[in-house]
């Protein structure tokens, strides 16, 4: 197993997935526009000066950057990544962005001689903190197997799809999935406050039937004590229904839960709360109630 790594992007989750690699006796080279956090350092990460230094120093080159532009900044701009590849490297993109772009830099990367995998995860900061995040690769088998024991550093769930662009196309169900399915809890919650009942037992009795789920779990508790702080940013995920509906429409799907969500965390984002954790959604809902879960019915 190579143990020389590179990371790029150490945001709310690239930094403990980083750390991470590190306990785990990674040798790892890392860079981030803000600067290499201290504690990275101290833990024994290489500080460098561009994503090109990182390349310099790694056999695998881990990138964790916001959107698509970002990734084709740090690979293909000045002082970007493919300044420094070399024949036998792999670049593992965990970024979520377009599947449609995935391929197009996998193909550039490629001219290298160098390997491509995307492999964007789900789990948030606290998946990223307790390395049990869901991580979703497109790429070769041979490359995924190489990579997988540092996937296992990182993440519990870890599932080659299918080729390169697969993991983005993966992702991109998995948020449409994320975003109806806060919308559904925070309707139910918001309808049982709105008749007098307290939201929060409401949401531990169904967390025993039925409509149980990690988002009922999380997020609803999240809705009942007023707790929005992120987590995964709303203005994140709508960076990925953009790309889940840009990406429908390209193949001729239509996608109407999907657009009305993505309407939702417009209007909060219109009312100022575009850094709040994405649960932060049914703020949009409560609005229209003219409603707030927590406060006594009229």
């Amino acid at each position: 197993m190579a143990t020389k790594a590179g990371f790029i992007g150490l945001g709310i989750m690239g930094k403990p997935m980083a750390e991470n690699l590190i306990k785990n006796g990674v040798e790892l080279a890392a860079f981030t526009r803000g600067g290499v956090p201290a504690e990275l350092t101290q833990a024994g990460a290489k500080a460098c000066s561009s994503p090109a230094d990182v390349a310099k120093s790694a056999d695998i080159i881990f990138l964790m950057v916001p959107d698509t532009l970002d990734v084709e900044r740090v690979l293909f701009g000045e002082s970007g990544v493919a300044e420094s590849l070399r024949a036998g490297q792999i670049v593992v993109d965990m970024s979520s962005i377009s599947p449609i772009a995935t391929r197009e830099f996998a193909a550039k990367v490629r001219e290298k001689g160098t390997d491509y995998l995307d492999a964007p995860v789900s789990g948030g900061e606290v998946g990223a903190k307790a390395a049990s995040l869901t991580i979703m690769v497109g790429g070769a088998q041979a490359i995924f197997d190489k990579v997988k024991p540092l996937f296992d550093m990182m993440g519990k769930n870890i599932s080659l799809i299918g080729e390169v662009g697969a993991g983005q196309v993966c992702k991109v169900a998995n948020q449409v999935i994320v975003a109806a399915t806060i919308e559904a809890v925070g309707e139910a919650l918001l309808l049982a406050s709105k008749a007098g009942v307290d939201a929060e037992k409401v949401r531990t009795a169904l967390m025993g039937g039925f409509a149980s789920s990690r988002i009922l779990e999380v997020h609803g508790e999240r809705m009942t004590k007023r707790t929005f702080n992120p987590g995964f940013r709303i203005e994140l995920h709508q960076k990925d229904l953009n790309l889940a509906l840009a990406t429908a429409q390209s193949l001729g799907v239509a996608l109407p839960n999907t657009a009305t969500c993505m309407q939702l965390f417009n209007a909060c984002a219109a009312n100022g709360s575009c850094a709040w954790d994405h649960s932060g959604m049914v703020r949009a809902l409560e609005i229209l109630a003219n409603h707030e879960i927590g406060q006594s019915a009229e």
